[in-house]
């Protein structure tokens, strides 16, 4: 991947369906050969609980409770557990699978994870590359509804609590590795939202500013991973922006998918005509 040239779009800050919607717009524009490779860092306005593609919402999440707090909520296309999204990075790598990564996730994650611990080594973090002794517990009964309660193969820890939470999604010719780095952990609210969890939940995850010592803002936290992508992985970062076919495709798959409710509670997806405007 040396001498890739990725296009870097600007840091946006969306919706909960819209940041969903462009990471499955540019998965399908990348995929399909009509994108160039690309690298995005977005926040979220308003916060927001995330779900995993599978994950069922029943007796998990107190509803009533996000909606009193302002907290959006909405169902990834990716996989894993859930997550809060508030004080992060959010970044998200769209390639074609013609690229050349591995098939095995893991070993993609390995690859895509060296440019994350590149930038928290710029940032003056010593990464951890976490490799469980046993395979990831599924996310059935018993199981924990969080994503930084469970830790994958080759996401990133530091001081030995997972530090980065990332999902990836082959789909459209393309892969979509989207993730998020804590600027900052909010157990107390967590608890609040997500059923079965108590204060002392995400012991075993941490921030940036936990493990710092000080607040680290998005605009910092941001330009160490971009350029820990340069350097670790040989990228030939590009400023650019979403395309008017990017931004109306957007726009639909925001509407038609990622806004409803029968995307979000049930994993529905809608008919391929309306989700991606043909016809």
């Amino acid at each position: 991947m040396e001498g890739l040239r990725v296009r870097l779009l600007p840091p946006m800050t969306g919706s909960p369906a819209w940041n969903m919607a462009v990471d499955e717009a540019l998965l399908r524009t990348v995929g399909q050969g009509r994108a160039r490779p690309t690298l995005r860092f977005y926040r979220w306005q308003p916060p927001a609980l995330s779900v995993g593609r599978f994950q069922s919402l029943g007796g998990q999440v107190r509803l009533e409770i996000l909606q009193a707090e302002g907290i959006g909520l909405v169902r990834r296309p990716t996989g894993g557990r859930a997550v809060l999204h508030g004080d992060e990075v959010t970044y998200a790598v769209i390639l074609p699978e013609a690229v050349g990564l591995p098939r095995s996730v893991t070993a993609a994650y390995r690859i895509l994870s060296r440019g994350l611990a590149e930038g928290l080594r710029l940032l003056g973090i010593t990464p951890e590359f976490l490799q469980p002794t046993a395979k990831p517990a599924s996310s059935g009964a018993g199981a924990s509804s969080l994503c930084f309660e469970a830790p994958s193969w080759y996401e990133l820890a530091a001081q030995g609590k997972k530090l980065v939470g990332s999902a990836q999604l082959r789909r459209f010719g393309g892969l979509l590795q989207h993730g998020s780095l804590p600027l900052r952990i909010d157990r107390a609210q967590v608890a609040r939202l997500v059923a079965g969890t108590h204060q002392g939940v995400l012991q075993a995850a941490t921030s940036l500013e936990e493990v710092l010592g000080r607040p680290v803002p998005f605009e910092e936290g941001a330009a160490a991973l971009q350029e820990g992508f340069a350097r670790a992985l040989g990228w030939r970062l590009e400023p650019g922006n979403l395309t008017g076919e990017e931004a109306q495709l957007a726009r639909r798959l925001e509407v038609a998918k990622y806004a409803t409710p029968a995307w979000t509670w049930d994993g529905m997806e809608p008919a391929e005509e309306e989700a991606a405007g043909h016809g």
